[in-house]
Order: structure tokens, then sequence, then C-alpha cells
């Protein structure tokens, strides 16, 4: 029969060639139930198989699948009749969403300044609204500095007509002009030439920058911002334009700045001469940092280069656009992953856990400081706000807030007991396994190239970019444990199990590796990738 054939279902519609590779893995499976850190596939006889769920949703579902009072929440608002389409009203919900986030970032970050809260369904979405509204911001910030230049070329004009200045020869014959009898002219011609220069500057695209193995989505502008060339190139010519920094090289940000940067020049009056100064033009849009990287192979951001990115940011007058749609909401064992290594962030992203595994919300925060009001009216999202998805976010942040922050003790503690698995499976096959990576409940396991493996069935897996899913799909189909590698590591498997993760859980995950590792050793390439 034709793959893309069902004989219940008729022609496959819904994205067949994903479908293809993923049951070329052994991954095209069907769940029908979910339940805490446990998925159900329906077997041939009817009854449920349970599957172990490692991927949590690409780390959605921090509380578990139909986390118990999520979902009795959920039920009482729709049997309320919570107002879902109410757009251009007032949302008092939407602003206690808003406030008790400030609440819990204050905390953690030990500021009062304000965030102020944009709306959305994704992650991809709070990443773009970040974009955009950075760049209104740059843009009203380089009207202003126009206007000042502008300001500055009138005064300098009336200082020459009063006679209390005048202009210097060198002065002119910098920008390729000769002297003239009248000094009024003199100026006149000079700043045509700083504004031709000056125009030239306003017209470069803004430039954003991101860490090498970021992931901050596939929407136009975000996927720019993504490191994966595979999911950039074929849309470059779209969107964003962006450096990317590789890890721990701090001292490159000083030479992408010289290569990168921009000044406008503007008239003054020293000594009472005419002088041309040079104002740094904001051509440097935003710097987007994800604390653990996600599909990048679960990298943890150390200290010292948050530390670097955020002077050099603060210095250079470009925000830091955090990115904790994956690390954040307590998945690290704090509320931010941040927090663990001193960032700061002038915007937040935020997403997956804060739906609680049944809303589809996000949220963009921007502090005070880079706030502009106008972005409220050229920026919407029809779902955006939404009662039903607010109420729920709620419910999550009252949940991880429980019993003094329970929840943040119970993900590092768990992430732990996590981690010793892991590192116990490394330790034993130090052959087999590279790294042991990540924080909490955010971990990833990287193995060894296996692009020169005796046995053909791995080498062409590893070769053929497939490796990570070819081992995920042993580990479902021999032992019920569900797990993805990374998008852009796939040599890594990523670990983003809920809170309430069992030691007899963990236990069978480790199981699974072992056999994992053991055929790898062996170049059993058959028994891996039997299907």
């Amino acid at each position: 029969m034709d793959h893309n054939t069902s004989v219940t279902d008729g022609p496959e519609l819904a994205e067949p060639y994903l479908r293809e590779v993923l049951a070329g893995a052994g991954l095209a499976v069907e769940y029908v139930r979910a339940e805490g850190n446990t998925l159900y596939q329906r077997g041939d006889d009817g009854s449920e198989t349970p599957v172990v769920d490692f991927a949590g949703g690409y780390g959605s579902v921090l509380l578990g699948h139909h986390h118990p009072e999520i979902v009795a929440r959920a039920q009482e608002l729709l049997a309320e009749g919570t107002p879902v389409h109410a757009q251009f009203s007032r949302h008092p919900y939407a602003n206690r969403l808003a406030a008790e986030l400030n609440r819990i970032i204050h905390r953690e970050l030990g500021t009062t300044e304000p965030y102020f809260a944009i709306f959305g369904n994704s992650g991809a979405e709070a990443v773009e609204a970040a974009v955009k509204h950075a760049e209104l911001d740059r843009g009203m910030r380089i009207e202003a500095l126009l206007t000042e230049i502008g300001a500055s070329a009138r005064d300098a004009l009336a200082a020459v007509a009063s006679g209390a200045a005048t202009v210097a020869e060198p002065t002119l014959t910098r920008f390729g002009l000769t002297a003239t009898q009248d000094p009024a002219t003199a100026v006149r011609l000079l700043e045509a030439e700083l504004g031709r220069h000056n125009a030239t500057q306003t017209a470069r695209p803004p430039l954003f920058l991101a860490l090498e193995g970021g992931f901050h989505g596939k929407l136009a502008a975000s996927v720019q911002l993504t490191h994966n060339e595979g999911y950039r190139a074929p849309f470059r010519s779209l969107a964003a334009q962006a450096r990317f920094v590789p890890h721990d090289r701090p001292d490159l940000l000083k030479e992408v700045h010289a290569e990168e940067r921009g000044v406008l020049l503007e008239l003054g009056v020293a000594d009472g001469r005419v002088v041309v100064r040079e104002r740094e033009f904001p051509v440097f849009c935003a710097f987007l940092v994800e604390p653990v990287q996600g599909e990048g192979g679960i990298r943890v951001l150390s200290e010292e280069f948050a530390r670097e990115i955020q002077e050099f940011c603060a210095a250079i007058g470009c925000p830091v656009v955090v990115d904790e749609i994956q690390s954040g909401m307590g998945r690290t064992g704090t509320f931010l992953a941040g927090t663990a290594v001193g960032l700061r962030g002038d915007y937040y992203a935020l997403a997956k856990t804060l739906g609680g595994g049944i809303a589809k919300t996000s949220v963009m925060l921007v502090r005070q400081a880079y706030y502009r009001r106008e972005f409220e009216i050229v920026h919407s999202s029809t779902f955006a706000k939404d009662s039903f998805s607010c109420h729920i976010a709620l419910k999550v942040l009252e949940l991880l807030e429980a019993d003094g922050g329970l929840a943040y003790r119970r993900a590092a503690e768990r992430g732990e007991a996590l981690r010793a698995a892991l590192d116990s499976v490394r330790s034993d096959y130090p052959d087999v396994i590279d790294e042991v990576r990540g924080r909490g409940l955010m971990l990833g396991l990287e193995f060894r190239d296996q692009s020169d493996s005796p046995s053909a069935e791995i080498q062409g897996a590893a070769r053929g970019g497939l490796f990570g899913y070819v081992l995920a799909g042993h580990l479902l189909r021999a032992h019920r444990v569900r797990t993805f590698p990374t998008a852009s590591a796939v040599n890594t498997l990523r670990f983003e199990p809920s809170l309430y993760l069992s030691d007899a859980e963990i236990a069978q995950l480790e199981q699974g590796l072992r056999d994992v590792c053991a055929l790898l050793r062996e170049g059993a390439g058959e028994a891996l990738i039997a299907m």
C-alpha cells in the first residue's frame, strides 16, 4: 500500500512527509490519552499501552498532562461561558496575570521596575513581539536622534550668522568641500554633506545578535534569529538580519561591534568653531539569549558569558531579549533559568508551561525603561489575552508558587535524581556517551559521533542526520520511553519530563539507555533499528 494511503483515513494530507520521516524512525505512533507523566498508545486489541513521556511537549508540561486542578479550572471556565472573543475591551484577568508575573520576576531579580505585558499564543509569537517592539523602540530613538542633530545644525548656523562662530577650512576639506567667503553657505554645504552620510546610515536594516545554537522560533523574523542554517536559509530574504556569536567567546562581541558599528554626524560649536561630532547610530536592535538552549543541545549559558553579554549590551545601548520559552516557568529550579546565571532581561519571552499543557498562550514582557505604549496599537493577536488562557495561566502560577515554591524545589530535586542516572550511564559507557548537560528538569545526553560505526545501519543514520531519532525510536519501541533529539544537535537526546517524574520512571529510562549504549558499542545496528 502507498505510504500516503490509509484504509480508514484515506489519503494522508496532514503533513504526510513528516509522518513518513517519523515512520522511518519508528516514531509515527498515535497517542490516545495523556495523564501525569504518561502518554497512552492504543493496541490492536483495544488495550492501552503506557509510555513514559520524557519529551514533555518540548517543555510544555512541567505540571504533567491534564493536571487535575488545571483541568478542573478549565472545565469551570467553559461551564461559565468565559469569553474567548472579547477583543478591544477591558481584560482585568490579563492585568492580574501581568501583575503576578511581575511579582515573581521582581522577587527573583531583586527589582521593582515594572514589566509591561503583550500576550500571544506561542513562543515564536512572543519572540516576534519582542523583535517588533525592539525595532519600534529603535526607530523612535533614531527619530529623536535625528531631531537633536537637526536642532544642533540650526544652532550652528545661528552661531555663524551672529558672528559667534566660524568654519575652519580643515572641517570643510574633511568632507571634500572647499572654503568659501560666506560662512553661512559653508555651514549649509556642510550640513547637506552630513545629511547624505546620515541618510546612508539610517537606511541600514536593524541587526540582531544571537548565540550559535540558539532557537527562537520558525516564523518570518524569529527563524532568522535561529542559528540552524537549515531552518534559516530558505527564508533568508524575508526578514531580520543576525550575527551569531559562539558560546563563551566574549572577545568576539567587540569585534562584531567594530565591524557593524554605525555613526551619525552632527554639527556643533566649540570654542568659537563649527565642529563635527559623532553620535552612535543604534544599528543593533536586540541581543537574543536562551539561558539554557533547548534545540541547540541543552547548553547552559555560563555566568561569565551572561555577565559579558549584559555589560556589552549596556555599553552600546542594545536591549537583551531573554528567551525563557522552554527553560522558564520553574523547569530548571527557579522561575527564570536566567536567574541562576545572573542574566537580567530588558525583554522576556514566556510560553509552553505558562499554558499548563492545555491553553495555547505566551507573553512578551518588556521593562518600563524600554516600553513604548504605541506598540499596543500597531501589534495585536486575535486569540491573545483571552479570559480562558489568562485564567489557566493564573492557575499555573498558583500551583508553581504554592507551599513556598515547592514546585521549584521539586524540579531541582527530580532533576538531580535524573541527572544522577544519566551520569551513571555515561560513566559506564564513556566510549558511547560524550556529555550530560543541562539544569533541573531540562537535561541533555550527547552521544559520540557514530558516522564511522562498523554497522552500516548506525553509520547511515549518523551520516544522514537521523541518529538521535533512531535512538528515540528504539527507546519507544523496546522500552516504552518517549524522547527526541534536540533539533539542531541531533546527537543529543533531550529529557524534559514533568515534576511528577518517579524513581521507577527514571529507572525505566536508565534501562533503556543502557540497552541503547550496549547496542551502539556492539555495532548491533539491525537490533537498534529493527521495526
